[in-house]
């Protein structure tokens, strides 16, 4: 494979577009012709990373990207996505494609480009139960200020033309004991219908999977990387409707876990229903309701449901009881996720040795170290698969953010070039994303000091203290002080939440000057600590540990307040060759060592443990304090 890596094909679309622009002109399936389409990145469930069957925007553009959204009018074709995503956007697309980059002033928001591309009194179409209800809010607000109005299409219109398009998925489930959560389904059913109680409602509707999959103590394996399963669920006062694949319901410990053939108490009993009928259903419920009942749902759920409830029925929030719930990890879940970073620093340490010994040698490809890290979390007891494609990046592939090597991109390692690896798992008990950056040669002065500059920006997020109640995003520009002292940044949020055996991006809180919608932090709440610097057709550098929000004791208690702070589950050396040590202050190199004593004590005792020798030598080298 060639070493110095090719750029990635784009894909034809010229007749895909001809054929799209035709199905609007209006069939059956369109009421009377739309002028423009919007095909977003997204499931029924608006989930971020989507099955097969549910890649439209792929489909159509050739962007594979986890964040995008396309639009198709009769002459034109654009691609809005975020600074994650721009080097890779422009390289997948043909020209027929216009990048929409999002976050520069000089980018048009969706609402403005179709206002002015669009002839007047122009009708734009979106799938409504692939739009967010807030989302279709919004747009369909601009729309109607600027004269044109936004409709549901009955059938998703790419579908109409995808002829190959894959089928939905239904792969076996998985059920969660007590041991890894915590908390029986029955006792979540409780709690989340002592919250429906505090807000007066009568239903709970349910849409997004991971909230379905903790729910129910359930895990599926229907979309990659995530284990989830496609369903709804209703939630009311005294019943239970879960709208699932009836395929599922044929395995004897499903049956047993979910109680479906015992003489279970009436508001246990779970009532099965086909997965196409909820909205049906919803709606049968509506009907039957008085005045002073309500349904809660979230206004990031689709419109299609929302729109299903009458507004004076509807009790609509950003997130679902449950959302917050599941982001507090109980002891059971906080144990799991300790040791499922032991497992995964592990299986690293050896990576990295390995890597070590063979980069020298000129003929460890991107793909190679890649299928090399899953080789080795394989091997970790309570395995399950990795938690999101592995970004194996050397030189300038690793300045893109969110790249994924390819055969056609594939570059070999060097003792010249930054090496960027940001990887992660599923096991039984936890889920682990982590990124480390190093170099196999001698890095340059340059790439130290931005290395340095990151380094302090994930120590000071790191170390953080702040009040109970703080909001991530206020937390965000910790981690880039350094960096913008030196007129410096990066595109992308600096922490996400991570699910427990779950979703590895899951809401409701996260530490990123892109939303101002998070949940306060409060302890159990697990994140990422990811800064980052991207030089494009250089090299990247990103650090990203995964930390737990935890109380901690201050000298003083304003307001009575809890202070909180963070404390690192993920325990993977940070490569000392590539910080510039007169950059740290005193307290950053007490904190490294500090880091790296518990790396050695903890993972030491693991690797020797399990008899791993070399990795354990590469981790005692690593893992050595460095000098006042």
């Amino acid at each position: 494979m060639d070493g110095g890596g090719k750029s990635m094909p784009a894909k034809a679309t010229t007749e895909l577009l001809k054929q799209l622009r035709q199905v609007m002109k209006g069939t059956k399936n369109v009421r009377e012709a739309i002028q423009a389409l919007i095909v977003p990145s997204g499931d029924n469930h608006q989930s971020e990373y989507i099955a097969p069957c549910d890649c439209r925007r792929e489909f159509l553009s050739g962007f594979d990207g986890s964040a995008g959204t396309a639009i198709v009018t009769q002459e034109h074709a654009a691609m809005w996505t975020d600074g994650r995503y721009f080097l890779q956007a422009s390289q997948q697309m043909d020209s027929n494609w216009t990048l929409m980059k999002l976050g520069l002033k000089t980018t048009p928001s969706q609402e403005d480009w179709l206002i002015q591309v669009l002839p007047e009194a122009s009708k734009v179409g979106a799938d409504p139960f692939i739009l967010a209800a807030d989302q279709w809010k919004i747009l369909s607000k601009a729309m109607r200020s600027a004269g044109h109005t936004l409709v549901p299409v009955k059938e998703n219109l790419v579908d109409l033309i995808w002829k190959d398009q894959p089928r939905r998925p239904c792969e076996p489930l998985l059920v969660m004991d007590l041991s890894y959560t915590g908390m029986s389904w029955q006792d979540k059913i409780v709690q989340q219908r002592a919250k429906m109680t505090e807000k007066h409602t009568s239903w709970l509707v349910i849409t997004a999977l991971d909230e379905i999959a903790w729910l129910f103590n359930l895990r599926g394996s229907e979309i990659q990387y995530n284990p989830v399963f496609f369903a709804f669920a209703i939630i009311g006062l005294n019943s239970i409707r879960l709208f699932i694949n009836e395929t599922h319901m044929e395995d004897p410990v499903v049956r047993e876990h979910l109680q479906l053939d015992c003489d279970t108490a009436a508001s246990f009993k779970i009532q099965v229903l086909p997965y196409e009928s909820v909205l049906s259903e919803l709606q049968t419920i509506c009907s039957n309701m008085t005045a002073k009942e309500k349904v809660w749902i979230s206004s990031k759920a689709s419109h299609a449901l929302c729109e299903a409830i009458p507004k004076m029925l509807r009790l609509q929030t950003v997130y679902t009881p449950i959302c917050i719930a599941k982001a507090l990890k109980n002891a059971a879940e906080v144990k799991g996720m300790r040791r499922a970073h032991i497992k995964d620093a592990v299986a690293l340490c050896e990576l990295f040795a390995w890597l070590e010994k063979e980069v020298p040698k000129g003929n460890i490809t991107e793909l190679d170290a890649s299928d090399k890290a899953a080789e080795f979390r394989s091997q970790q007891e309570k395995f399950v698969d990795l938690s999101f494609y592995t970004i194996s990046s050397t030189g300038p592939n690793a300045a893109i953010i969110h790249y994924r090597p390819t055969p056609h991109t594939n570059r070999t390692l060097s003792t010249n070039e930054i090496y960027l690896l940001d990887s992660g798992a599923q096991y039984r008990d936890g889920t682990t994303d982590v990124t480390r950056t190093m170099h196999f040669g001698t890095p340059t002065e340059y790439e130290k000091e931005c290395f340095t500059y990151v380094l302090k920006g994930h120590i000071c997020l790191g170390s953080a203290i702040f009040p109970s109640g703080t909001k991530g995003h206020l937390l965000d520009s910790f981690a880039r002080a350094t960096l913008w002292d030196h007129g410096l940044d990066y595109l992308h949020g600096t922490g996400h939440g991570v699910g427990s055996f779950l979703n590895v991006h899951e809401g409701p809180c996260s530490i990123s000057y892109k939303t101002f919608m998070d949940e306060p932090l409060e302890t159990g709440m697990i994140l990422s600590d990811e800064p980052g610097y991207y030089e494009d057709g250089s090299f990247g550098i990103r650090i990203e540990s995964i930390m737990l929000v935890v109380p901690v004791q201050t000298k003083y208690r304003y307001l009575n307040r809890e202070s909180l702070t963070f404390e690192a589950l993920t325990l993977v050396p940070i490569q000392t060759k590539m910080i510039n040590v007169e950059l740290l202050t005193r307290k950053e190199r007490d904190w490294i060592n500090l880091y790296h004593q518990t790396c050695r004590e903890v993972i030491g005792a693991e690797l020797e443990k399990q008899g791993r020798l070399q990795a354990l030598q590469w981790l005692i080298k690593e893992a050595q304090p460095i000098a006042d």
